[in-house]
């Protein structure tokens, strides 16, 4: 057992037959938990070989390329994108490629323009990195380390941050310190900690060796040359950050080899200020890529509005960035076209003359970004008079915000920097086959309109069940919401979410291709989705999922190991640039008694709707009373509206009403052959003719409401999250696809200024109108 725990250690230099034999491990078509994880950890250990060895990093650049050649002329599809993904992150940290390497990949990469998505999508991305490697060796090395490690220049100002948010259920005691030893710690491959300044040292030796090759550089001479400046490695680093990115702008390497002259020149620059004689060749100095700066936080203890205001610079035009005054509206608040909260007041409006309890106006607008308590607060029964006096007493801080047609632009080319805006396919979103195909890969290839980058990305990592992501899906619609809302102020954060599945009890499935279980019985389902969808994601990071609590459970403390999960991670958010969009529906709950408030929150996965005596009815024995009643012992009655969605786009509505004892209303679907982008509703019927037995009827439809025709208790579970479980008496249940809040800031704009009625015209049709949530993977969805 004590084998399962990774090692690396020095890796001496692997013979390239021996490198084939392992890369063949990669083209095995086994699904099964135990090869993808034997898979996964081959990559791993491979990838060890490169960090640690500069002779190994070189041959397995070469017989990744010939595998790929291979598989391209006996057109084996299922190796392009494990090879390819492994070739890519050997090349970026190889401290030397010759140039007829680079041509092949290359080549290869833009015969995958000429293959269905999501191989062009894959092949177009690394096409355009391997021409500016290959224009400027080096250059994906330097701007991945200066953004990872946020290293300060003015040269390349991207800068990166990974937030590792684990859920508390799962990720509690020894696992929670386990992860947090492995993910919060600064390491470089090889070990050892590192400092800005060792940074710096790898991006100037990298850059030069990767330019000069082993004809014109020493690189171990070299590396203790630059450990030998300190400090004053700062103006050498400074010079490559602007040497590579000028000669990036200028055509790089068909300039006649301008960059080339300049890093020679910094080279025997570097040596003069050591006073030291530099060699005109020699071996080549392992430099390593360190795993970026980690963060690692329980989901009660995560704020992403602190967490960002702390990373982000502080904006000069506006304190309106962290003014505790401005607040926010109410986190139940979720109708998108609830832009105004009017409260009745007596009050003088004289701040003097409001009660003591409410002295201080902002502790009542200070709202947690990440709402813990959603129990406590759904279970609230109606204010007392005293709290409602003060609650209308109290004053709320405003914005107020003048929008104008220029505006309207800005908020329109906001929602075409959004990837998913031309749904992934370019093709209009009036057709119904096209919204069913679930979106997937990045558009970029279609997209006609220019991308605003923005200078900071923020990289969620989500580890655990169903749970942890629907949580994560409703604070994903506040912060689009706060975004829209202080849409000009603020500084403009690129959020990327990835997911790693992790339950308490993971029971591995046989086979990808395999039918998906249902939501009690797999708590990880959009997981195990994306495991069937991408062959990749199910080898690196289910299969780590998976493996997370045995290798705890082995895993020594007082003894130092290679950060096996954060090397993992960091593979993932590196590699993982291809989105899969899950649609985000909202839920209105509309209570019986009318003094208690409508309930409204949203679900990623499924909902679970229960009758509780319904259910300890048909589970007991049927009694001669019980017998007199065959409508309390079929179910409650409900009548259901609903749209019948079909794949011709011949949508149908349908009301009807009938007894259930559960209902349960699925956004995954349960097999490969279902993959639609749509809710699949399963009622538990128990119909007087057959009695005990209970008849499962399917619907599959874009949205629904649920009536309920008897008086009776419901219990509403979202995502099978036992912190969101609401308990009522409930007259009706409504959900729909949630609005993206880009759509209704633009649309309110339209209609201030009367460009027409709801129906979109010109470029708006092309915006997107539904929130989803995109989570990162290797591939996308392979069909």
């Amino acid at each position: 057992m004590s084998s399962m725990e990774p090692t690396a250690g020095d890796c001496p230099t692997m013979s390239e037959e021996a490198l084939h034999q392992n890369i063949k491990v990669f083209l095995d078509t086994k699904s099964d938990m135990d090869s993808c994880f034997k898979k996964g950890m081959l990559r791993w250990s491979l990838h060890k070989k490169v960090q640690n060895s500069p002779g190994s990093s070189f041959s397995l650049v070469r017989v990744l390329i010939s595998e790929l050649e291979k598989a391209e002329e006996s057109d084996s599809r299922h190796g392009f994108i494990p090879l390819l993904h492994t070739l890519m992150y050997a090349i970026i940290q190889t401290a030397y490629i010759p140039d007829e390497l680079y041509k092949r990949v290359h080549d290869f990469c833009r015969k995958l323009l000429t293959y269905p998505n999501p191989y062009c999508n894959v092949g177009y991305s690394y096409t355009k990195q391997i021409k500016s490697e290959r224009s400027v060796p080096g250059l994906l090395y330097q701007r991945m380390l200066t953004a990872e490690q946020r290293l300060k220049n003015d040269h390349y100002p991207f800068q990166e941050r990974i937030f590792v948010l684990a859920d508390p259920d799962i990720f509690s005691g020894s696992l929670g310190q386990f992860l947090l030893d492995d993910t919060e710690v600064y390491t470089s491959a090889s070990g050892g900690s590192l400092d800005l300044m060792d940074h710096m040292c790898n991006v100037v030796l990298h850059s030069i060796q990767a330019a000069l090759g082993t004809k014109q550089c020493h690189g171990q001479q070299l590396a203790k040359a630059l450990k030998d400046l300190g400090q004053d490695v700062q103006p050498y680093f400074h010079k490559v950050l602007w040497l590579l990115e000028q000669c990036l702008e200028e055509g790089g390497r068909v300039e006649g080899g301008a960059l080339k002259g300049h890093l020679l020149q910094l080279y025997r620059e570097i040596f003069g200020a050591t006073n030291s004689e530099p060699l005109s060749g020699g071996p080549l100095c392992n430099c390593p890529l360190p795993n970026p700066d980690m963060k690692f936080y329980l989901l009660k203890d995560f704020d992403i509005k602190k967490e960002l205001a702390h990373w982000l610079p502080h904006s000069s035009t506006s304190q309106e960035h962290e003014d505790p005054v401005l607040g926010e509206p109410p986190t139940d608040m979720l109708a998108s076209d609830i832009t105004r909260l009017s409260v009745m007041s007596n009050d003088s409006g004289i701040e003097r003359d409001l009660p003591p309890s409410s002295d201080d106006p902002s502790s009542s607008l200070e709202n947690v970004f990440m709402n813990p308590s959603w129990e406590q607060a759904k279970s609230e029964t109606s204010p007392s008079p005293s709290e409602s006096e003060s609650s209308r007493l109290s004053r709320r801080g405003g914005i107020k915000m003048k929008l104008n047609m220029k505006d309207g632009m800005k908020l329109m080319q906001e929602s075409f920097d959004d990837p998913i805006s031309l749904g992934g396919s370019g093709e209009r979103r009036e057709s119904r086959g096209a919204t069913l195909q679930r979106r997937a890969g990045s558009n970029t290839i279609q997209s006609p309109f220019p991308k605003q980058q923005r200078l900071f990305t923020a990289k969620i990592v989500a580890m655990g069940d169903d749970r942890i992501l629907g949580r994560l899906a409703k604070e994903y619609y506040s912060y689009k919401k706060r975004e829209i809302r202080r849409f000009f102020p603020t500084v403009k954060v690129n959020v990327q979410f990835y997911y790693i599945p992790v339950s308490s009890a993971m029971t591995p499935r046989s086979s990808v291709k395999g039918t998906l279980s249902n939501s009690k019985g797999n708590p990880c389902t959009l997981g195990s989705y994306l495991s069937m969808v991408d062959p990749w994601y199910n080898t690196n990071i289910k299969s780590l999922g998976s493996m997370i609590p045995k290798l705890a459970a082995v895993a020594n403390p007082g003894t130092s190991k290679d950060p096996f999960v954060s090397d993992v991670i960091s593979y993932y958010v590196r590699t993982g640039q291809q989105p899969v969009y899950f649609a985000i529906y909202s839920v209105k709950v509309i209570i019986s008694n009318s003094m208690k408030p409508t309930v409204e929150d949203m679900f990623l996965t499924h909902l679970q709707i229960d009758f509780p005596d319904i259910k300890h009815i048909s589970d007991g024995g049927e009694s001669d009373k019980q017998k007199k009643n065959q409508a309390d012992f079929c179910g409650a009655l409900v009548l259901i509206s609903y749209q019948k969605v079909t794949l011709s786009g011949r949508d149908v509505d349908i009301r009807t009403s009938i007894r259930i004892s559960s209902a349960q209303i699925n956004a995954i679907p349960s097999n490969e052959k279902e993959d639609l982008n749509c809710l699949t509703l399963t009622l538990n019927e128990s119909p007087i003719k057959t009695k005990s037995n209970i008849v499962e009827s399917k619907y599959r439809t874009s949205n629904i409401k649920i009536e309920t025709l008897t008086s009776r208790p419901v219990i509403v579970t979202f995502d099978g999250d036992n912190n969101r479980i609401y308990k009522e008496d409930v007259q009706s249940i409504e959900i729909a696809q949630c609005s993206d809040p880009l759509y209704n800031a633009h649309k309110t704009v339209r209609s201030k200024f009367n460009l027409g009625e709801d129906k979109d015209a010109c470029l708006n049709k092309y915006m997107n109108k539904d929130l989803c949530l995109p989570i990162n993977t290797f591939t996308g969805i392979i069909t």
